[in-house]
């Protein structure tokens, strides 16, 4: 039966696509917040082993729920998105750790601007249509709010978790790109989150055992690191439904939410300080994204991705 042909009051109780955008908001804030915990007693590689761990025994149990199969026609397809996504993963939790966390959070969301930097430049590169002149706008807005950001709320020792912020938003990017090519060939969501795991698992395992080194558990370290995990998958999973159900200019507003829910974790519970430049530069970002996000749909209907947070 197709959803429109439901009656009305079996879909009464169901949860609109914009609610579950700010639940999935609020749990990626969350999770960042737990990423900040855990990373006073766990390196970044161990915090992204222990979240490949929890998100590929969460697929496993989808995957047997819904009778979808992991094995894959697409290795290679597969390789090339998680070596992206986990590389943005581990720079995104790494600059969580060392920065104010609604400054990390806003530099990973500078990924749909990232998007319109790579379509520009593909157009000029392919000989098609000159640049949109409003795309162009998007970017420069984009990168004036970094550079409010940035200048006023870094101390000197932060520079470089702050270009490591940047480079997980290029990355996300990336990721995305992969995504949406893997999702045109038809492989579910399942198995590419599945696969992206346990990608995350090698990558994690390596970078702690060449890097750093496995810290003993704390009941308090355990709790961070299962929180990272089900939060992010979760809100991965409810973010998910939204796009599935909702519209996605809406929902891509609303995924920005999750820069004001960690202004107020990082204010209240990490007492962060934030400039009125700070502010004006996380407002600039939201707008260019915002609106990089309808021009790059409207310029390339066919190539459009969701923009989720996180890679």
């Amino acid at each position: 039966m197709l959803i429109n042909e439901i009656p009305n009051r079996k879909r009464k109780g169901k949860i609109s696509a914009p609610m579950l955008m700010i639940a999935a908001t609020l749990l990626f804030a969350t999770m960042g917040m737990c990423v900040k915990f855990a990373s006073s007693e766990y390196s970044t590689g161990e915090i992204v082993f222990y979240r490949g761990i929890i998100g590929a025994a969460m697929m496993l149990l989808l995957a047997r729920t819904r009778g979808v199969a992991l094995r894959t026609d697409l290795p290679s397809m597969h390789f090339w998105r998680s070596l992206i996504g986990v590389s943005a993963l581990g720079l995104w939790f790494y600059a969580i750790g060392e920065l104010p966390l609604s400054t990390a959070v806003t530099l990973n969301y500078i990924s749909p601007i990232w998007m319109a930097v790579l379509l520009i430049c593909s157009s000029a590169l392919l000989g098609r249509r000159g640049v949109d002149a409003r795309l162009a706008c998007t970017v420069l807005v984009g990168f004036a709010g970094v550079v409010c950001m940035l200048q006023p709320t870094l101390k000197h020792d932060q520079l470089w978790a702050a270009l490591m912020g940047l480079l997980s938003g290029l990355l996300t990017a990336l990721a995305y790109l992969q995504v949406a090519a893997l999702g045109r060939v038809g492989e579910p969501e399942v198995r590419i989150v599945f696969y992206f795991s346990i990608a995350s698992i090698s990558a994690g395992a390596l970078a702690t055992s060449l890097f750093s080194e496995w810290h003993a558990h704390t009941a308090r370290g355990l709790g961070m690191l299962l929180a990272v995990g089900l939060l992010a998958t979760l809100a991965q999973l409810l973010m998910t439904r939204a796009y599935a159900i909702g519209r996605i200019l809406v929902n891509g507003s609303l995924q920005y939410l999750s820069i004001a829910w960690s202004y107020f974790y990082g204010v209240l519970v990490f007492y962060d300080s934030v400039t009125e430049l700070a502010l004006l530069g996380m407002g600039l970002i939201v707008i260019a994204g915002i609106a990089a996000t309808r021009l790059r749909q409207s310029l390339a209907p066919a190539n459009h991705i969701n923009t989720a947070p996180g890679p």
